[in-house]
């Protein structure tokens, strides 16, 4: 079996290239039509050339996974900011994605808490819609929609898990199905259970994306070996891998928030869950030391017996 890892959006080892560079809305307000228009096209820019730096850093060495930024285009989705992001920037959309595809890497996106399905105000459907349809629409845009993949949680409870769940399977009606297409769910830390949120994934032919972490902390009564197979099953489907979401606690005391690296001895127990299971899967890893974490975990596995580096991120087991 094969296991290949990447990381998520900044790459803090390279000076000065963070891809998230923002503007608020109230900055934008107080400017002038040509200044307002100067600054954010060139935020824009920016982002779009850190991220392929960060391409570039990570083809260089050998990482084959990567979370872009959700803050690459600030005010995108902001209803009062109505700019054509797509073709002011498209040559540099499409070379970003044509670097993309000519090293096979794997991108998705990861939109944020705020787009969810379970809400029941309309607007926050609407608007959840609208950012899904964003996210796709770059992806698109590099040409790398094909692979590419839009990660979010099932969402809120509001006091009711059966009734949002059901709210969850009428909203997602609202989303184009070509998105939805390409969309994952995770399981979370605090609401939904990877058992809850792997019913959601067979009934919508959804895959789940499983967050060991989130499991750990939220974990049901069904262990990882247990559920293990039902969320390999989910993608079934699609051309690519599973997808699994590692990290460690920054404490006991904050078990939730994820440390800067990640330790081995807690992610050690699924490893060899995994490798019992033998079948191949993608790794993100979700640490705040970024590609440092992910460099400093490979170089810790690679002395674990039976996993073989072929690779920068990359084992064989």
């Amino acid at each position: 079996m094969r296991i290949r890892f990447g990381y998520v959006s900044h790459a803090l080892s390279l000076w000065d290239c963070s891809p998230a560079k923002t503007m608020t809305f109230t900055r934008w307000k107080q400017l002038e039509k040509q200044e307002r228009e100067e600054r954010l096209y060139n935020i824009i820019r920016q982002n779009i050339m850190h991220t392929m730096r960060t391409i570039h850093y990570n083809i260089a060495h050998d990482i084959p996974l990567y979370r872009m930024s959700s803050s690459i285009v600030p005010l995108a989705t902001h209803p009062e900011v109505d700019f054509p992001y797509l073709d002011l920037f498209r040559d540099m959309w499409e070379e970003l994605g044509a670097l993309i595809n000519k090293h096979c890497l794997r991108v998705s996106f990861h939109p944020n808490q705020f787009t969810l399905f379970t809400s029941d105000k309309p607007h926050v459907t609407d608007n959840a819609v609208l950012d899904m349809v964003y996210h796709y629409e770059l992806l698109e845009v590099m040409g790398v929609e094909e692979n590419g993949f839009l990660n979010i949680h099932v969402g809120g409870a509001y006091g009711d898990k059966t009734k949002a769940i059901k709210r969850f399977h009428h909203n997602i009606k609202k989303l184009p199905v070509h998105v939805k297409h390409h969309m994952t769910l995770e399981n979370d830390d605090k609401t939904y259970t990877t058992k809850e949120t792997l019913a959601v994934c067979q009934a919508q032919r959804i895959p789940l994306v499983f967050d060991y972490h989130h499991h750990l902390a939220n974990p049901g009564e069904e262990t990882a070996e247990e559920l293990w197979p039902d969320v390999f099953a989910t993608w079934n489907h699609v051309d690519l891998p599973p997808k699994v979401h590692l990290s460690s606690p920054k404490s006991e005391k904050e078990f939730r928030a994820h440390a800067d690296y990640v330790d081995l001895e807690f992610i050690k127990p699924f490893l060899q869950v995994a490798k019992a299971y033998g079948k191949d899967f993608d790794v993100m890893i979700e640490s705040k030391a970024k590609d440092k974490a992910l460099l400093k975990l490979m170089d810790e596995m690679a002395k674990i017996r039976g996993f073989k580096r072929v690779g920068g991120a990359t084992f064989e087991v």
